[in-house]
């Protein structure tokens, strides 16, 4: 069994207070994007591919994984894609059932990291559902959808929202998520990364926890040219001091033409929407005279 992995941009992002379990609750948006990946003139792939074959009968040893493409500082045991194959097989079996067969487990990689677009919560999340999938084809039923969120949640924040995989309104810490009728099938955006990492607890270290003036759940309401007036992302009050190049590729967004433009999650990659193909390209060809890493995607 094959698929293909696509990332996730926030539309918003309010940290809205921080928890007694050192967790912060969030309000946010959560959008697919790489679904459609790569154009005739930017044809480099952009989402990862992901690959669950069963090893021939006879074949000793159990799972093997292989990792190949975009490389990830990690140790496999704490590779996203690693913990999620194990984490199913010890659901499976605390619930009473059959493990699935051993099976070779195939990630080649694509998607940045250390970006704010979710790519090891996307290989995590996918995993899970291709293989609670797998186990419906072989039982005639596999785990119901609320124990499949609390599996995700357990790996990441972002996770949850891969199992569902379309636009949603998320709270929590991203794991309660209720599914939204916002559309942004036409538009095209460009998202542009620069050289760098932010770790997740510094980016929370310059947040302050605030009720959000604007509820995220209204978006569908508002044209998308008017999201730039009332959507934000706090990350960016304390980053795009400490990070100029944030800041000017935001800027460099709007200049260019974008309707709304946002960092996502906490950063590193800054996004811009665009009305039509042909705007975004020639964004896409600014944006790369500042960073090197852009990609110009349809939604």
């Amino acid at each position: 069994m094959i698929r293909f992995v696509n990332a996730k941009i926030n539309l918003g992002l309010d940290i809205v207070r921080k928890r007694e379990d050192g967790y912060h609750d969030l309000s946010t948006v959560f959008y697919p994007v790489g679904i459609h990946s790569g154009t005739p003139e930017d044809a480099g792939a952009f989402c990862d591919i992901m690959e669950v074959v069963g090893k021939a009968e006879g074949t000793s040893g159990g799972d093997e994984f292989i990792l190949r493409g975009r490389r990830v500082d990690c140790p496999l045991e704490k590779n996203l894609f690693y913990r999620a194959a194990t984490e199913f097989a010890s659901e499976t079996v605390r619930a009473g059932r059959a493990p699935l067969p051993s099976s070779v487990y195939i990630l080649e990689k694509h998607l940045p990291d250390g970006a704010g677009l979710g790519g090891g919560s996307a290989d995590a999340g996918m995993l899970l559902a291709m293989l609670n999938e797998m186990l419906a084809e072989r039982d005639g039923e596999g785990f119901p959808a609320d124990a499949m969120i609390w599996m995700a949640a357990r790996l990441g924040a972002d996770c949850p929202f891969f199992i569902i995989n379309r636009c949603c309104y998320a709270s929590g810490i991203g794991e309660r998520l209720e599914p939204m009728a916002l559309d942004l099938s036409g538009k095209w955006i460009v998202i542009a990364k620069p050289d760098l990492h932010i770790s997740t607890k510094e980016a929370f270290a310059g947040v302050r926890p605030r009720q959000p003036e604007f509820d995220l759940r209204k978006l569908p309401e508002l044209p998308l040219a008017e999201w730039r007036h009332v959507v934000k992302n706090d990350f960016e009050e304390s980053l795009f001091p400490n990070y100029p190049v944030l800041g000017r590729l935001k800027e460099m967004h709007y200049c260019s033409g974008a309707l709304f433009s946002l960092m996502s999650g906490s950063g590193s990659s800054v996004y811009g929407i665009y009305e039509d193909r042909e705007s975004a390209r020639k964004a896409a060809e600014k944006l790369r005279s500042t960073v090197s890493d852009v990609w110009l995607l349809s939604l």
